[in-house]
């Protein structure tokens, strides 16, 4: 039988062991009850047995009734017409301290008692319903309460409960109860694991169990008891002692050492009329860590969600928002303090529409009522809401498991743009590539076909089908290689299947079995992918081969004329230099007279030659600009002489022509760097040709103006002008034009050798001129020559 016991007292949790105690507590309660009732009911049957006496001779009586009514121990309440009952009887059976004159329940029983009275009274007057109860009052006492309806009245009777009915039989079965239960439960709180403790009115430790004992190191509950070892520390003992005598109950975790480990304890105690107290304490460790873990997992959480750019709010069962994260706010722009009273979901989704941040909606009020049966939806939702103003938010619901529910709101407008300008871009690359007259193939870092146009499966004569199937390089090799006269595709494969690195871009010319020529290049993309294209330059290479070899007979055939040139203007200088020599020589009238007609014969020669030796020496001094032997020696040259002396060469020709030369110098033209002799050169040649297109009569100028970084000097004539055709022709070689009435026609290297020369020192020619309105040329030469032969 103990063994049984024990085994159910292993089987009760914490609060069944409380109730027990409670039980054991009730049954000593009624063992003490039983005691009175013996000692109430023998003093009751010698005052009973006078009541019948006094009864039988007093019952003609109604006075001598009321008084031995009053005689006994009860109080009578008749209800008659009115709401307040007549009272009579002995008060102190309820202990009132002054005499009944309404009857007031809820003053000498407790409010359970009291209620169930009250509600038997009321149902005796209105509909004559008959009751019977035991009630105890607040000092301590039992009484029996009987209505009757008698006569049209309502009658209460109140008395101290006797022997009647059996009541010392059932109080004696009631107290063996209470025996056997208060053994049960002693046994089963002595084997619960949980600490358990009793003490006096006086706070002194009266009784413990086991589990008590192991908890303060005390080794058996009575040297626990008996030396006084308490589980809690004095501050929370005086906590729990005024809880106590105030509202009856102490209930609270607390910090207590048990069995040498500091635990948290869930301590409730309560107390009793007499001040008796009976207190428990539940291990709360594991629940107080969980929670603490609980704590910071939810403000790791906050503080991650308040981290996000995700707007995230959180409404509770109750529909009414419990957190939100900046992003949130920020996204719909609302007021924090609106936020931070919590408002409705329905609230917040009226504010929203207000201040149009929600999809415009026909039937706003139909769409808000359907959005809300979220609520009621185990599943999570996705919603695309396109904003007024464009935005587009991606709207995530996840219901909690409290009944609320999460909104996850990311604004894609953005992204939506990128998506739609990505789309385009790819389109338009996938029509751009297609229609590429190039061949592009795009080869994965796999070495597999991913991208190719239509040009790549033409240009190598392949199946679309079989591109289709992303082929290997090496296939695709394999496939191409027959077409070419040298091994290139190993190259291609080789730059395509290179792992890490840079890699340059690989270039190569492929010459096909079909004559073709092809261009091609293979370069690393960004994602280790590679883009390889061919260009079909047959038609460029072959006439690229028909310009160099026409470059190069050109090159031959200058080289040869300029060779010819040369030899012939050395061969030609050598007997000119003689017939010079011997017209003159036959001119001197110490050789001997010559007759007028011979006299004109040795001038014309004399001339003729001295024009030809002209022609020659140009020649001459192009063969040597061409050559690069040109003598070039600059000097400080004075600009006013240098224009005089050019000027003195053609002076024969203009007094011949009867032309007017003007010499436009600036006071204090000073001087220049520049070689002296070539720049008379120049200006000897671009008087000579204005001289010669002038027509007679006319006049011939020659200005100079002298800038900060450059000298200008500008010929002008009156002749009949280049037409435009003709302006980028006057500066080849051997080209001459007569041009209008003047007859003057040269060898066409006057023009030509000044741009050379000009060249020569860095500077440049421009010709300014209209049919009809004359020719101007200006020379422009840097202030210091830029340009000097090597």
């Amino acid at each position: 039988m103990r063994e049984q016991a024990s085994t159910l007292v292993a089987q009760l949790g914490p609060h069944q062991m409380l109730a027990a105690a409670l039980t054991c507590g009730a049954s000593l309660f009624a063992i003490l009850l039983a005691l009175q009732y013996v000692r109430l009911r023998r003093r009751t049957r010698k005052e009973r047995a006078a009541t019948r006496a006094q009864l039988a001779t007093l019952r003609a009586e109604t006075d001598r009734v009321r008084t031995l009514l009053q005689l006994d121990r009860q109080v009578i309440a008749v209800w008659g017409g009115g709401e307040d009952p007549e009272i009579s009887g002995d008060i102190e059976i309820v202990g009132a301290a002054q005499p009944l004159r309404v009857l007031a329940f809820g003053a000498w029983l407790a409010a359970e008692q009291a209620g169930a009275l009250e509600t038997a009274v009321e149902r005796l007057r209105e509909r004559g319903e008959a009751f019977s109860m035991i009630l105890a009052t607040h000092a301590g006492r039992h009484i029996e309460a009987d209505g009757r309806a008698i006569g049209g009245c309502a009658v209460l009777r109140l008395r101290e409960a006797t022997g009647a009915r059996g009541e010392a039989a059932d109080l004696a079965e009631r107290l063996r109860r209470a025996e056997r239960d208060a053994t049960i439960l002693r046994s089963l709180v002595e084997s619960l694991q949980v600490p358990m403790w009793v003490r006096d009115a006086a706070g002194r430790l009266t009784w413990a169990n086991a589990a008590y004992a192991a908890a303060v190191d005390a080794g058996t509950a009575e040297a626990a008891v008996g030396r006084g070892i308490e589980l809690l520390d004095r501050a929370d003992r005086q906590a729990a002692a005024q809880a106590c005598a105030k509202q009856g109950r102490f209930e609270k975790r607390l910090a207590a050492i048990v069995a040498g480990e500091r635990r948290q304890l869930d301590v409730v105690e309560i107390v009793n009329r007499s001040g008796v107290c009976a207190g428990i304490a539940l291990d709360a460790t594991e629940a107080e860590q969980v929670r603490t873990g609980l704590q910071q997992t939810i403000t790791a959480h906050r503080r991650i969600l308040d981290s996000l750019a995700t707007g995230v709010a959180i409404f509770d069962s109750s529909k009414r928002l419990v957190f939100y994260n900046p992003a949130y706010q920020r996204l719909f722009g609302l007021d924090r303090a609106f936020l931070d009273e919590h408002p409705a979901d329905a609230d917040v989704l009226d504010r929203l529409r207000s201040e149009r941040k929600l999809p415009e909606q026909a039937d706003f009020r139909k769409w808000r009522d359907n959005f809300l049966t979220a609520y009621q939806s185990l599943e999570p939702q996705e919603q695309g809401w396109h904003l007024p103003g464009g935005r587009m938010l991606r709207v995530v619901i996840n219901p909690n498991p409290d009944g609320g529910l999460t909104y996850l709101f990311d604004d894609i407008t953005e992204r939506i743009d990128l998506q739609s300008r990505i789309n385009q871009l790819s389109g338009l690359h996938r029509e751009t590539l297609d229609n590429l007259a190039e061949a592009v193939a795009v080869f994965g870092s796999d070495g597999r076909l991913k991208l190719h146009n239509p040009s790549f499966t033409r240009l190598w004569r392949l199946s679309p089908d079989s591109l289709a199937a992303h082929p290997h390089i090496e296939v695709i090799a394999a496939w191409c290689q027959a077409m070419c006269n040298e091994d290139v595709w190993p190259v291609l494969r080789a730059t395509v299947t290179a792992i890490g690195g840079r890699h340059e871009p690989v270039a190569r010319r492929i010459e096909r079995a079909d004559g073709s020529v092809l261009d091609a290049t293979a370069a690393k993309l960004p994602d280790g992918s590679t883009l390889v294209t061919f260009r079909d330059v047959t038609d460029s290479v072959s006439v690229e081969r028909v310009l160099t070899e026409k470059n190069e007979a050109l090159e031959q055939a200058d080289a040869l004329k300029t060779r010819f040139i040369h030899h012939v203007s050395y061969e030609l200088r050598t007997p000119l230099t003689n017939i010079i020599g011997f017209a003159q020589l036959l001119g001197d009238p110490a050789i001997g007279p010559l007759n007028a007609k011979q006299h004109d014969y040795v001038g014309h020669i004399t001339g003729s030659s001295a024009a030809l030796l002209a022609i020659i020496d140009d020649i001459l001094d192009l063969a040597t600009i061409d050559a690069g032997a040109m003598n070039f020696e600059p000097s400080e040259i004075d600009i006013r002489e240098t224009m005089r002396a050019a000027s003195d060469g053609v002076q024969d020709r203009i007094a011949e022509k009867g032309l007017k030369l003007v010499l436009d110098v600036p006071p204090g033209a000073g001087t220049m760097q520049a070689d002296g002799k070539r720049l008379r050169q120049v200006l000897y040649n671009l008087l000579s040709n204005a001289v010669g297109f002038s027509p007679p009569g006319g006049t011939v100028t020659l200005s100079v103006r002298v800038e900060a970084d450059a000298v200008e000097f500008r010929v002008a004539d009156k002749g009949p002008g280049i037409p435009d055709e003709l302006k980028d022709k006057v500066f080849e070689r051997f080209e001459s034009f007569a041009n209008g009435d003047s007859q003057h026609r040269g060898a066409g290297l006057g023009l030509s050798i000044v741009r050379s020369l000009v060249a020569l020192h860095g500077g440049e020619v421009r010709i300014e001129s209209a049919p009809g309105r004359g020719t101007a040329v200006a020379v422009r030469f840097p202030v210091k020559p830029v340009t000097a032969p090597e």
